[in-house]
């Protein structure tokens, strides 16, 4: 079964240092909450609201250890008047049995406020 972890976070600013550490560090926590391998990752889709230029954060999971040949893709969101600035978003395609309402999925920093039903169910970052 191929499941879908979603997860977001936010940055302060449009700077590729700071897109990349987010970026890696909402992925490690996506990975550790619900114990995923790079082996049972079909594709990870990330995307970016358009105010994020300045960097490709498929490049941040790239650098994690053994996700070096699991398919990365960037796109940006759609441009939705008063939607949460700076955000960058996750959506994890694994082979899994969990459960579906069993997927911890992972929201960081002011991306929080996309899904408060599932924030509070969750563990302080990692």
């Amino acid at each position: 079964m191929i499941r879908g972890v979603r997860g977001a976070t936010t940055v302060t600013e449009d700077h590729a240092d700071e897109i990349f550490e987010a970026t890696r560090q909402l992925a490690l926590q996506m990975v550790a909450e619900n114990s995923i391998s790079p082996d049972e990752v079909a594709s990870v889709i990330i995307s970016t609201t358009t105010d994020l230029s300045s960097a490709f954060p498929a490049k941040a999971i790239r650098t994690i250890e053994g996700w070096t040949y699991v398919p990365v893709m960037c796109t940006h969101e759609m441009s939705v008047p008063n939607s949460l600035p700076r955000c960058i978003r996750l959506m994890m395609h694994v082979n899994t049995k969990i459960a579906q309402q069993e997927i911890r999925h992972i929201y960081l920093n002011d991306a929080t406020k996309l899904r408060p039903d599932l924030v509070q169910k969750q563990v302080k970052s990692v």
